[in-house]
């Protein structure tokens, strides 16, 4: 079920998504930040890459996904993701949901990911599964991952 309280950690969580973000942002080309932390407290984050061809680019959630399972992290615990304005769009970065794909991979990883989103203005946060209702589910992966 969705909550409306982030802790402080949650709060530091969105901190650091929005630091990466605003490090790195290129105007057309990294707008979205990313940061996942682990059960065990370490934090990863990236920023999305937008490419020439929309297909090819890619989302900042599976990038800062990719960076903490590939260091070894395999204890994903939480994830949140801010957008930054562009150019005559303000100052304000706000947390931002994952797309249907991210929402997807998140809770492929694990179902009880929490995600940080929002929904209509209001930062929330749920487990990942809670934000697809019906999700598609390989036969194998009940047989030999369950």
């Amino acid at each position: 079920m969705p909550q409306n309280t982030l802790t402080e950690a949650d709060e530091a969580l969105v901190e650091e998504a929005r630091r990466v973000v605003t490090e790195n942002y290129v105007h057309g080309r990294h707008y979205v930040g990313s940061a996942v932390r682990t059960k065990s407290g370490d934090v990863y984050s990236a920023v999305h890459i937008e490419a020439n061809v929309g297909r090819a680019s890619v989302c900042a959630e599976p990038i800062a996904l990719g960076t903490a399972v590939s260091d070894g992290a395999h204890d994903i615990d939480v994830i949140a993701s801010v957008r930054h304005p562009g150019p005559d769009e303000g100052d304000e970065i706000p947390v931002v949901s994952p797309c249907g794909v991210c929402r997807e991979l998140i809770s492929d990883l694990d179902e009880d990911i929490t995600v940080i989103y929002d929904h209509d203005g209001e930062v929330k946060k749920t487990r990942a599964v809670d934000l697809l209702p019906g999700k598609y589910v390989k036969s194998y992966r009940k047989t030999h991952l369950e």
